[in-house]
């Protein structure tokens, strides 16, 4: 193992729900491959996220026999199949929308609609990304023909443990790793290395590094209680803001499909 290396790897099925960790992924169209390829949409298709709905960091995510297994507190256990158009009454193609791209998704029927609206206290629909939708990574980072599902904006979110080690130096109480939602978790050898990547290699997977991730509340979420307060962003403001934004971690877009794994080397 090298001092560079993948220390974690995190796969969010539902986007703003729990996420999973795993010890090996694989890359396929849109990045890891099941990650953000459901989400959660009100009655006019438009996405929601922990943005406005805290609860939705309560929704714990697994992956069990072609299924997708959501539990809340004191609700009973949905389960979706993994093909979304397996569904009693799902298969619906429906628009909907995320951030200012619209995209055409499968509903995964009343079921799931009814769970998700009695968990979240207001009207709410599971829909599926399928493998034939198209939303482009934006042009001015990426290349003709690069697709991300339902993530904000990009495939790949990487961070270093270097850096949040940085951060929780400065904080009186540290946060872990998941209130910033990464799918590669790394040890860098140094805070913030990863700003002066600009294309790395993972096994046989290459990236390019294109954008710092800039932050918002989610990462004030407690990913255990729901709970939200004012660190880390208060904090990361006064050493990691740009132009208004505060960045911490990097965008990344997969060049090719393959696998990584935890204790793979990262070669910068």
């Amino acid at each position: 193992m090298t001092d560079r290396h993948v220390t974690r790897i995190y796969i969010y099925p539902v986007k703003s729900a729990a996420g999973i960790e795993v010890a090996e992924a694989e890359l396929d169209a849109f990045g890891l491959r099941l990650d953000r390829r459901w989400m959660v949409v009100d009655d006019a298709g438009r996405f929601l996220t922990q943005r406005q709905l805290p609860r939705m960091a309560l929704i714990r995510v697994a992956l069990e026999g072609g299924a997708l297994r959501l539990t809340f507190p004191d609700a009973p256990i949905l389960e979706v199949p993994v093909r979304a158009e397996e569904g009693a009454g799902a298969g619906v193609r429906r628009r909907v929308v995320v951030w200012g791209d619209a995209v055409e998704a499968v509903d995964t029927g009343e079921v799931a609609a009814r769970w998700l609206s009695a968990a979240l206290g207001r009207p709410a629909r599971l829909v599926h990304l399928p493998d034939d939708a198209v939303r482009p990574v934006d042009p001015r980072y990426a290349r003709p023909g690069d697709r991300v599902a339902f993530a904000d904006a990009f495939p790949v979110l990487l961070i270093s443990e270097d850096s949040l080690e940085e951060l929780n130096r400065r904080l009186a109480e540290p946060v872990p790793m998941n209130r910033f939602r990464p799918n590669l978790v790394v040890r860098a050898g140094e805070p913030h290395a990863e700003d002066g990547w600009r294309r790395i290699r993972i096994g046989e997977v290459e990236f390019d590094v294109v954008k710092p991730c800039a932050r918002c509340a989610i990462t004030l979420t407690d990913q255990a209680t729901a709970e939200r307060g004012k660190e880390p962003l208060r904090t990361l403001a006064t050493y990691r803001t740009r132009n208004g934004k505060v960045l911490f971690g990097q965008n990344l877009i997969h060049r090719g499909r393959g696998a990584v794994r935890v204790g793979m080397a990262v070669e910068a």
